[in-house]
């Protein structure tokens, strides 16, 4: 490919220029013709749809792939990367929405692995825990350095990216859903620490879905649709239904609006002095059918924990499960499927998909069963019925056949969920279901549960999104320090006393 230098911006132009940038996979055009730039020292908002093309393009800035056409400038000289360590090299982080830390090692390895302190020619680990510390500090995570990232929840694995990030001085940080996860309280440090930087001149590229939060950050925006360049224009003056408009070409209403015809009766869960440790605080509630409950709480608050050991994924200290009024032994996640449980994980990437196999397999792998004559597979009645989910839930895919190794972020959890509606589960646990999903994706996420909860499922939303919660939830439950601090019911819903709640047992360990 040729280069044209003629149009190079200059050292003291913009930090990053896109011209004609194009990038194709099987069947799919990532990017076509792209072209935008990025002033230095700005912090500039990336914005589409799930599939409009922003995880290529900030891949390509990464140097995970490269451009089949066109061409990149960073910092005023041709910017190709072979590899995300030539990246790195030349200045660019990039914090990814799926999280790429080493699960063996341990926070402090983690933090320092480009740049590991070293004495005679071995590791200063005395010095590895301190600079960690001093990170872990600057996102606020109490966790000690030399905790393994294995035994970390998502969120805590958001800040570890965030804090390695911080690790190294970079000309522009890229940060991909870097709050998807996150409780108000890190979202506000995380905007703290951006702000620092700032003042610094680091260039901060952001993509996120929650619409809200971009003012905090944003500069300038750039507007992504079906891998092509739709604006890119200064934040100031544009408000979130403009926005939308610009993302999706058409106006979507928030159809996460609470649904009033529905009226919980029976019971589909019951969860009885469950301990996620011998000398913890024992954990009672119960979903009834057709009841939409939240579940809130910090980062380490003992959500995910608890619903992973109702799924049998992790062990219990104690406690008893019933699902439709009759008690069931869970053990394991094979047991808890088999019970009528099913757990959206927080983790798709790890958790909740086989990413070599196709969209349809990883659909219908849930019950094979129900597929199955005279023990062999139907393949017709497998592609008929992911045909229909994958329309039901609009996944950008040329074909049923893709492997969801190659989707996006937001396409990848919506197969999550379809094989977990092909189940049809009695109680249905969801671990920040529209995590990494766009405006227009979340709202169908929010009609499918209340659709749902109105065919008498009973549904467990566990989210950092208290907006989500409120939106969507017959009542929420408050998670604090490995307990539940408190439910609140509809008409008591109110930010401020969820968050007192949330902060409740933090403050006790306090002394407040």
């Amino acid at each position: 490919m040729t280069v044209d230098h003629s149009d190079a911006p200059s050292a003291g132009g913009p930090i990053l220029k896109f011209q004609g940038v194009g990038k194709r996979f099987p069947g799919v055009i990532a990017l076509n013709d792209v072209s935008f730039e990025i002033g230095r020292g700005e912090g500039h908002v990336l914005l589409g749809e799930n599939g409009a093309g922003k995880s290529t393009l900030i891949n390509l800035l990464g140097g995970v792939f490269q451009p089949d056409s066109g061409s990149i400038w960073f910092d005023g000289a041709p910017y190709k990367p072979a590899s995300p360590l030539e990246a790195f090299a030349k200045g660019i982080r990039v914090v990814h929405q799926e999280l790429n830390l080493l699960s063996n090692l341990t926070v402090a390895e983690n933090l320092l692995f480009e740049q590991l302190p070293s004495r005679r020619g071995l590791v200063n680990f005395r010095e590895m825990n301190r600079r960690a510390a001093e990170l872990l500090a600057e996102v606020g995570l109490d966790i000690a350095p030399s905790t393994l990232v294995s035994r970390l929840g998502v969120a805590q694995m958001q800040l570890i990216e965030i804090a390695k990030a911080l690790a190294h001085e970079s000309k522009l940080l890229v940060l991909d859903e870097p709050t998807a996860t996150l409780t108000n309280r890190e979202v506000d440090r995380l905007f703290e620490i951006l702000h620092r930087l700032k003042g610094r001149g680091v260039t901060t590229l952001y993509i996120s879905h929650r619409l809200q939060e971009i003012y905090e950050v944003g500069d300038s925006v750039t507007v992504l649709r079906d891998g092509q360049h739709v604006t890119t224009r200064p934040l100031k003056g544009l408000g979130i239904p403009d926005i939308v408009r610009l993302m999706v070409g058409r106006t979507v209403e928030d159809q996460g609006v609470f649904r009033d015809d529905i009226h919980p009766t029976g019971e589909a869960l019951a969860v009885s002095g469950l301990k996620l440790t011998a000398d913890c605080a024992p954990i009672d509630f119960a979903v009834a059918k057709g009841e939409i409950v939240g579940i809130a709480g910090l980062v380490g608050s003992g959500r995910t924990e608890a619903v992973r050991a109702i799924f049998g994924a992790d062990p219990k200290a104690a406690g008893s499960i019933r699902v439709n009024g009759k008690a069931v032994e869970i053990s394991s996640p094979k047991e808890a499927v088999a019970a009528g449980i099913c757990l959206m994980t927080e983790d798709r990437k790890q958790q909740g998909l086989l990413l070599e196999m196709s969209c349809a397999e990883n659909i219908t792998v849930t019950d094979l069963k129900r597929l199955s004559r005279h023990g062999l597979l139907d393949r017709g009645a497998e592609n008929a019925a992911a045909t229909d989910l994958v329309a039901s839930l609009r996944v950008k895919t040329p074909t049923i056949f893709q492997k969801v190794g190659t989707f996006s972020g937001g396409n990848q959890q919506k197969i999550v969920i379809a094989k977990w509606l092909y189940r049809g589960s009695e109680a249905l646990i969801c671990d920040e279901p529209t995590r990494g999903i766009d405006v227009g994706a979340k709202a169908e996420i929010y009609e499918l549960l209340g659709r749902l909860a109105a065919d008498g499922k009973g549904i467990l939303v566990v989210s950092s999104d208290l907006p989500e919660l409120m939106a969507i939830c017959h009542r929420i439950l408050v998670f604090s320090g490995g307990r539940i601090a408190g439910e609140v019911t509809r008409a008591e819903f109110d930010q401020n006393r969820i968050l007192s709640l949330a902060y409740e047992e933090y403050g006790r360990a306090r002394g407040n």
